[in-house]
């Protein structure tokens, strides 16, 4: 994104053109809205982008599984005209779909990405590691308050079944506590003799915690900080 707004926005997507796109009006206004609040205001001013107006694209959405949803985003949004589609959130839904789950084995990561990741591996002592991510921060602590009311809520379906087939979501599943941690941790760490454990967090990554509870099982405890990918 930073080479396409140094190299072509002005020419592309000039600046009296920069229209956001979002299904519906958002807080409260008749438009979209698209730098009110964070993290979606500090986004857009890091490439200092600023909008013109507001394109509400529903009832278009993401199924292209059950219809021919691509065609009518082309009919009614046409390349010549409309180069740049400005999204002021993800158009599809959260989880996958059933449907095009398979689709994910297909997934490969940029070499940048690969790159990095193999750098901290080799930090690591040699042998299986165990990789975890703590979502603690406090919008996640908000967001698990909701999760009964909503059960299905961001990845759910992976534990629980896209029905609720398997179980029922749970503020102890959303945010577990330490000494849920622990116990899944010491489980995971018998079955595969791992020495190592590498932890992902937006907020508090439990070093001492994990270190201090652990030290009987003789593993390393090592910090990597949460970090958005470009795409």
């Amino acid at each position: 994104m930073k080479e396409f707004m140094k190299n072509f926005a002005e020419t592309i997507w000039p600046k009296e053109e920069r229209i956001a796109f979002c299904y519906m009006a958002r807080h409260n206004s008749n438009g979209c809205n698209p730098k009110e609040g964070n993290p979606f205001g500090p986004f857009w001013d890091t490439y200092s982008i600023d909008f013109v107006g507001s394109e509400l694209y529903g009832p278009l959405n993401y199924d292209v599984h059950h219809q021919n949803m691509g065609e009518k985003w082309n009919e009614k949004y046409p390349p010549d005209k409309w180069p740049v589609l400005a999204f002021t959130g993800a158009p599809a839904s959260f989880p996958v779909q059933l449907e095009n789950r398979g689709l994910h084995k297909y997934l490969q990561w940029s070499d940048e990405i690969t790159i990095k990741a193999e750098k901290e591996l080799a930090k690591l002592p040699r042998g299986p590691v165990v990789g975890i991510h703590l979502r603690n921060g406090l919008d996640w602590v908000r967001a698990c308050d909701h999760v009964t009311q909503s059960p299905l809520l961001f990845a759910a379906p992976q534990c629980l079944g896209y029905r609720g087939e398997y179980g029922e979501a749970t503020k102890e599943l959303c945010l577990p506590s330490k000494d849920t941690i622990i116990k899944q941790l010491r489980r995971v760490l018998k079955s595969t003799s791992a020495k190592s454990i590498f932890v992902a967090s937006d907020s508090d990554h439990m070093i001492e915690f994990l270190s201090d509870r652990l030290k009987k099982m003789e593993v390393s405890v090592h910090k990597m900080e949460r970090k958005r990918a470009s795409r």
